[in-house]
């Protein structure tokens, strides 16, 4: 029984001296770069370790948590925060569910419209109205903001970036043309640009009595600028879809919509899903550019809380917790990724 217990260990022990052996140690100059980086990563990490244990004042980040989290959102509402934070963690599993087929396969189709009919209960949970006190979007901060204005801008630019792709590779004219325009101009002009349009001069041009919420205004420019380039990241999964399956399905009699919406654009999706993903992650990120005109998302409640006279000078503290934040959210999305396109098959012979 001893020898058979043992045997599993060693056969790992030994296929991880191999793999060093073969990576790190194959020859004497991989030898001193490894030893010498090891040496580089445990100075810095050991450094590192002792200035977040013991010389970190995190007095910043726990006395201002809330604020980090749904900046200035009254303390006796936070309870719709939590409800829309259990709504959509509950769609997230029902959606990986029946896109993995684990459980709820059947509803997969209705997925789309079970989102959309969500966004309207969101919005009513945060804004209030109808029953429900109002909270004004300026009191829309901190985290709640950020999230709020990435989930709703991926979720109109998606949409948004396939009509833009199907247009750019239509047969009409006056459409592709229009698709062409559209994307090159806004990918030819800076995110920030944009913003500037939506939040400075839109105003300008706008009736006096018509005045757009500046967290619409946002959204707005974000949403048509990530939808140029999530057109392009589409386009390119179109390409990929071969020709031959078009001319079969017109062969079988079927027309150009349900060929485009059943056969290529379900295979064209699957195989963009890596650069639609690695979008959705730079737009999520995009939205601390916001800070720049006084909304106050993650980036610029941080910001604020530096500004506090008890907290001057707390920038590595303050801004390595917004990273990590940062962080964890980009690191969800990609392994979702991941795991989706294992799950799908994507890139496998």
């Amino acid at each position: 029984m001893n020898q058979l217990d043992n045997k599993p260990p060693l056969k790992i022990r030994s296929r991880t001296l191999n793999w060093l052996l073969k990576n790190l140690f194959n020859t004497w100059y991989n030898s001193l770069l490894t030893i010498v980086s090891i040496l580089i990563i445990f100075s810095f990490g050991k450094n590192f370790l002792y200035w977040v244990f013991v010389q970190a004042q995190w007095t910043v980040v726990t006395t201002n948590l809330r604020l980090f989290l749904v900046g200035r959102y009254p303390i006796d509402l936070i309870w719709r925060i939590w409800t829309v934070v259990g709504i959509i963690i509950a769609l997230s599993i029902i959606t990986w569910g029946a896109l993995t087929k684990r459980f709820f396969p059947q509803i997969i189709s209705w997925l789309p419209l079970i989102w959309t009919l969500s966004f309207p209960i969101v919005l009513w949970l945060i804004g209030g109205g109808l029953g429900l006190k109002p909270v004004g979007s300026e009191l829309w901060t901190g985290l709640l903001l950020t999230l709020l204005l990435a989930i709703v801008s991926i979720a109109l630019s998606f949409p948004l970036g396939i009509v833009l792709a199907l247009g750019r590779q239509s047969d009409l004219p006056v459409v592709r043309i229009f698709s062409i325009i559209y994307i090159e101009l806004i990918r030819g002009i800076p995110l920030i640009g944009i913003l500037f349009i939506a939040q400075v001069m839109l105003p300008l041009f706008l009736p006096t009595d018509l005045r757009l919420d500046r967290v619409v205004r946002a959204i707005a420019g974000l949403t048509l600028f990530s939808a140029a380039y999530m057109a392009e990241n589409v386009r390119g999964g179109l390409q990929a879809v071969p020709r031959g399956q078009r001319e079969a399905a017109k062969a079988l009699g079927l027309n150009p919509i349900l060929i485009t919406s059943l056969i290529v654009l379900p295979q064209a999706l699957k195989v963009a899903i890596p650069s639609i993903v690695g979008q959705f992650i730079g737009l999520f990120k995009d939205t601390s550019l916001l800070a720049i005109f006084a909304l106050l998302e993650l980036t610029g409640i941080a910001r604020s809380i530096l500004a506090q006279p008890e907290f001057l000078g707390k920038y590595a503290e303050v801004y390595l917790f917004v990273g990590v934040i940062y962080w964890v959210f980009c690191y969800s999305m990609s392994l979702a990724s991941r795991r989706l396109e294992k799950q799908l098959g994507v890139g496998q012979r």
